[in-house]
């Protein structure tokens, strides 16, 4: 399989295209980019022999850079996603995203009959969250005994050798939409928006994080869940680091060229982050906890935290390589993978499962 991946300089994509450097799957990459000199560079270091870079605009001229691509992995900023999508389409090119941010997942959820028309796959997020823990919900659904009537997703990531001076897990933009614009919660079976910084539950990620205080965040699980699991009641809550939280809070309100200077002057994280993620199933007595842990990766020089994001975006590509990815249309991925062959895929990445049985706790309501 021919694989492009877009916003190929970014934070994430080195370890995408790592991975898909080991993937025998893929036969040729074509990292995309603006910054034509970063996509070299990840190509050199990362790409295996396997990847050539060039510049390109996903508002431009993205679609020509597609014609003899098989899929376009977009690991770009997610306000470009509908643009991607629609390169994809003219291109006959199958199309996976990290996740659109609750409102733009909604607008490309529309596309899909175009995509089903043209015999086309767009898997709307499948990195992290959105993406494992979509996939960790089916598996805890499976050994919930009744019907679910609550579904809590939860993120953590830390740094345990966090460099000097401003460091981020991931992209400023991204964070500071995701502590500033409200996030939506399904309460009752109705979409309802929350106030942002709002506080979420303290919970027990276990090491190396241990317990941390989360915030409710805007995330497209909360969007797909209650049509897919039939759910009254989704949440999902990120937990940061308070150094972090206290730069992106310094951030508000600041202009689009002052968050532009602080991504660029900010260091990368270290390769010594680890990622958690908790997807909590409840029905009427039992608690069904799925965890996901992702350790450093020593052989790739890469943290847990890009790890974590980028194994699931490459080991879609390898299952929809061997066709076990079937279904056809823009579709999230509760709905079109199966999570043991996912896991299984993220497992020969070092990420770590575990499933809990408990009863249900009795807690206020939001």
């Amino acid at each position: 399989m021919r694989a492009a991946v877009l916003g190929a300089g970014g934070t994430i994509a080195p370890a995408i295209v790592r991975d898909l450097a080991d993937s025998e799957e893929v036969t040729a990459m074509r990292l995309l980019d603006l910054d034509l000199d970063r996509a070299e560079k990840v190509a050199r270091e990362h790409g295996a022999g396997k990847a050539e870079a060039s510049r390109a605009d996903a508002t431009r001229d993205l679609a020509a850079q597609l014609e003899d691509m098989d899929v376009l992995v977009n690991s770009a900023a997610y306000r470009i996603n509908l643009a991607a999508m629609r390169a994809c389409l003219d291109a006959g090119c199958h199309y996976t995203d990290l996740g659109g941010l609750y409102h733009v997942t909604a607008e490309q959820l529309a596309l899909s009959p175009k995509f089903e028309e043209r015999g086309l796959l767009a898997l709307l997020g499948i990195g992290s969250a959105p993406g494992k823990t979509n996939l960790l919900a089916v598996r805890a659904l499976r050994e919930l005994p009744g019907s679910p009537l609550s579904i809590s997703v939860l993120a953590a990531g830390r740094d345990l050798d966090p460099p000097d001076g401003l460091s981020f897990p991931y992209a400023v933009r991204t964070l500071l939409d995701e502590i500033t614009m409200p996030p939506m919660a399904v309460i009752d079976g109705r979409p309802r928006e929350l106030e942002p910084l709002q506080p979420g539950p303290t919970a027990d990620f276990g090491e190396p994080i241990g317990e941390g205080e989360t915030i409710f965040t805007l995330h497209s699980e909360v969007l797909t869940f209650g049509e897919s699991f039939d759910c009254p009641n989704v949440t999902f809550a990120l937990s940061l680091s308070p150094k972090v939280l206290e730069s992106l809070e310094q951030l508000r309100g600041a202009s689009e060229e002052r968050i532009a200077e602080v991504a660029r002057s900010a260091s990368p994280p270290s390769a010594k982050t680890t990622s958690i993620h908790i997807v909590e199933v409840a029905d009427e007595d039992t608690m069904i906890r799925a965890r996901s842990v992702t350790p450093p990766h020593e052989e790739w020089g890469l943290g847990g935290g890009i790890v974590s994001t980028a194994t699931p975006a490459a080991a879609a590509v390898r299952l929809l390589a061997r066709g076990d990815i079937e279904r056809r249309g823009a579709l999230p991925p509760e709905s079109c993978i199966d999570p043991d062959r996912m896991f299984a895929e993220l497992e020969m990445r070092g990420v770590r499962f575990d499933f809990t049985s408990a009863p249900v706790e009795r807690e206020a309501a939001l």
